[in-house]
């Protein structure tokens, strides 16, 4: 499928240790986007990572903080670009969609196309990382709404407005939760194709971590319903506090009507810490929430700021 050769387009590729994979990725999309800037940021590797990107042809750089969050972040500041893809150096995406990919984006004015994992090879997407990314995925549905079936994919593509408005607040491999929940929050226009998902070459190594980065990720969800939604999340803890102190309170209560008298006070006492504990955290969520009120403008305004990519061609 055809790109319009006046739209820049940069593939980004963030490496740790992917020296047996590299140049495979570097010529699969130079190959398939020819018009496209390769860029590969070594992650501190230990192996030849660089020197066989370079080799590859890519414009290879650095990003010392270790982690793909940090990767990412840097990439999204320095890359100058109307469209990016965004793919993990392993080897395990189908560089043959990428025009597709691409085209959606342009073609229906979207900031972020996502490339939903698609395999029947049962090393490729182990039973537990498919349970993990549903699970997940459900999860950040719940808060923040619906739109994707692969929250997790390492294969997306991005309009320029959405790279220069993302915070890039993680570090590590929660990073494709961010850069989900940020378009979730902004409301952007997003799409998701399904790609083929193959299983790492020989020699290739898995640096995922399933229970860790798992946990990760989970808490990286949690972290961003507190930040994004502050007057649900406090008020979740507002109502069960409260519904804990009503619960202690209705034997004190029958007691005192029957008798006048309340023999248990720690436990009064807590009922009325309980209560005040949930109140406090009721005022914190209205007061954050206005707080989020003005960041989320902020970000809108940064959002809008860049101006959209849109296909030059309009045959397109």
């Amino acid at each position: 499928m055809h790109v319009n050769a006046a739209v820049r387009v940069a593939v980004l590729i963030p490496c740790f240790n992917e020296a047996a994979t590299v140049a495979a990725v570097v010529g699969a999309f130079r190959q398939h986007l020819p018009g496209a800037t390769i860029y590969v940021y070594d992650n501190n590797s230990q192996d030849d990572t660089k020197e066989v990107a370079i080799r590859a042809g890519a414009v290879v750089r650095s990003a010392a903080y270790q982690g793909k969050g940090n990767v990412i972040r840097r990439m999204f500041a320095d890359a100058e670009a109307d469209v990016y893809v965004l793919v993990d150096g392993d080897g395990t995406y189908h560089a043959g969609d990428a025009p597709r990919l691409v085209s959606k984006l342009l073609q229906e004015g979207l900031d972020m196309v996502v490339g939903a994992r698609v395999s029947e090879e049962q090393a490729a997407y182990r039973a537990g990382h498919r349970f993990g990314n549903v699970m997940l995925t459900q999860v950040a549905a719940t808060i923040f709404g619906r739109s994707f079936t692969d929250m997790l994919s390492g294969y997306r593509v991005f309009s320029r407005r959405y790279v220069k408005s993302f915070p890039a607040h993680s570090s590590g491999f929660e990073t494709e939760t961010e850069l989900t929940i940020h378009a979730l929050e902004l409301r952007m226009p997003v799409a998701e194709m399904e790609t083929p998902y193959s299983s790492r070459p020989e020699g290739s190594e898995s640096k995922l971590s399933t229970y860790r980065d798992g946990c990760r990720i989970l808490l990286m969800i949690l972290k961003l319903f507190k930040a994004e939604k502050p007057l649900l999340f406090f008020s979740i803890g507002f109502g069960i506090c409260t519904l804990v102190s009503l619960l202690l309170a209705l034997p004190l209560l029958d007691t005192y009507l029957q008798t006048g008298l309340v023999p248990r006070l720690p436990t009064a006492l807590l009922c009325v810490a309980l209560m005040l504990f949930g109140a406090i955290l009721l005022v914190c969520g209205i007061v954050l929430d206005t707080v989020t009120r003005g960041r989320s403008e902020a970000k809108r305004f940064a959002y809008l700021s860049v101006p959209a990519t849109v296909s030059q061609d309009p045959r397109e």
